[in-house]
């Protein structure tokens, strides 16, 4: 592989790491509740959303959450987490 394929790869396993983190810091709200300002949570929270929403957010607004009951489910997440994978599975 590479040097350049080595580092878009790299790239990619940041940017699904960035992912986890998000859907851990979504439940730690959901599950323990809001976050207070200034803490290293919130702070965290903040950083992984300005880091992500780039990518989850137009295809959110082509995807919207599906809807089961009280429930939605975030279908961009699901998409663009298995798009990372098989694009870092093909380099």
């Amino acid at each position: 592989m590479g040097p350049v394929l080595a580092l878009v790869s790299f790239v990619l396993l940041l940017f699904q790491l960035l992912l986890v983190a998000r859907a851990v810091l979504d439940w730690s709200v959901a599950l323990a509740g809001p976050s207070v300002p200034g803490t290293f949570r919130s702070r965290a929270t903040r950083g992984v959303h300005a880091a992500t929403e780039p990518v989850l957010g137009p295809v959110r607004r082509v995807l919207p959450p599906l809807r089961l009951g009280g429930v939605g489910i975030d279908l961009s997440f699901i998409v663009v987490f298995l798009a990372v994978v098989i694009i870092r599975s093909f380099i």
